[in-house]
This record gives structure tokens, C-alpha cells and sequence, in this order.
């Protein structure tokens, strides 16, 4: 395994540190937490291993967990496209969480790792968050709507296909809202929410879901 370079620097890298340097130890917490949904944990050596297309993101999670004093470990993963950060940090599951900053950092945390938006901005905008975890996914649905931003019901795309894959969409008119009070500290989905933020017609463009 071949430790490997990510850029540092750059226009959304440097916002997003920015945050990360203004945020409390407990908005640290909050959001490994919520990122941690898309982790496993490797009993043999007791880390958690978060895998990842976006090398970048997993150098904001390399430094948040410096934040907190903790060890990682990033590398390439045979010869795929796909990155790993290993740590020995992994999440309190008794810390609850306190303001609505720790509940925003949560939510973000979860939403780069199991939201997603659109990529085309020839389609209608969406933010939908998904999860095989109902309870879970019904959890970071009520922190959302305590942040004032609304949402719709949780449903199961398709039975036939996954009876276990859960979805729920931020509505329309709350895109924004969510834009400005969650965000992301994931490179990619951090410009493409970006530049919804600067086209709000495009933001609350087709309606409520």
C-alpha cells in the first residue's frame, strides 16, 4: 500500500479549511460521526476505514482527525480509483449532541457520505440522503427539520429491487436553507452546492417533492 498526494490548496479547499479551523471539538466529533456512515470497522486492528473515489475529501478528513489528535493513514487500494483513510479514532456512540452547530456538523458529515446532489446542471435539483438504516436515516431527518430546513417522507424506491434501501429528499424550498446552514466539506459536493448557492432560481426551480 503506497501512501498518496492530494492537493492542499485551491479556492474550495481552502473555504472548507477555514471552517474546519473556526469549528469546535465538538463540531469535529459531530461530523466524523456523520461521515462515519459510510465506514466499516476493522476489528483485527481496531480502526475505522472509511473508502473513497475523492482523494480530497479524505485529506479534510485527515485533517479533522488531526484536530482531535488522532492517528490516519490514507493509501490507493490495489489499482482501483478508490482511496482509503484508516484511523484509530472510530465514534462515541454514548456522545450526544448538544447545539445546533454539532447537529449542522452532523448532519454534514452524513450527507458527504451518503447524500448526494445532481453532477448534470442541465437536470432539476435534488439533495436526497439515503441509508439501508431506516432509524438511522429517520434520526438525521429530525436533526434537519430541528435546523429548520424541511423535508420529505422517507420511502423505499424499489422493494423488488434492494426492501432495505431508504431515501428521503430536502425540499425544494429548503435547498437553500440547507445550503447555507449544512453545506459540505466534501470538495465535489461542496462546488456543486456552490454553485446552486449562486443561482437561487435554479435552487428552488421545479417545486416542493
Amino acid at each position: 500500500m503506497r501512501a498518496m498526494i492530494a492537493p492542499q490548496h485551491g479556492p474550495i479547499l481552502d473555504a472548507i479549511g477555514a471552517e474546519i479551523a473556526r469549528a469546535t471539538s465538538g463540531e469535529v466529533c459531530a461530523y466524523l460521526k456523520g461521515a462515519s456512515r459510510d465506514g466499516t470497522f476493522n476489528r483485527l486492528h481496531k480502526t475505522l476505514r472509511i473508502s473513497q473515489a475523492d482523494l480530497r475529501w479524505l485529506r479534510v478528513l485527515e485533517r479533522l482527525l488531526a484536530r482531535l489528535g488522532k492517528r490516519s493513514w490514507t493509501y490507493r487500494e490495489g489499482t482501483r480509483s478508490v482511496w482509503v483513510i484508516e484511523t484509530t479514532w472510530h465514534p462515541n456512540t454514548r456522545e450526544t449532541i448538544h447545539t445546533q452547530g454539532e447537529a449542522a456538523a452532523f448532519v454534514r458529515g452524513y450527507f458527504d457520505a451518503e447524500g448526494g446532489v445532481p453532477t448534470d446542471s442541465g437536470v432539476r435539483f435534488y439533495i436526497q440522503f439515503v441509508q439501508k438504516d431506516q432509524a438511522d436515516l429517520a434520526h438525521t431527518r429530525d436533526l434537519l427539520r430541528l435546523l429548520g430546513v424541511q423535508c420529505g417522507q422517507i420511502h423505499n424506491p424499489s422493494v423488488r429491487r434492494d426492501p432495505n434501501y431508504w431515501r428521503f429528499y430536502v425540499l425544494a424550498a429548503s435547498h437553500e436553507k440547507f445550503i447555507q446552514t449544512v453545506g459540505s466539506w466534501h470538495p465535489r459536493r461542496r462546488t456543486l452546492l456552490d454553485e446552486r448557492a449562486l443561482s437561487p432560481g435554479v435552487i428552488c426551480r421545479g417545486g416542493q417533492r
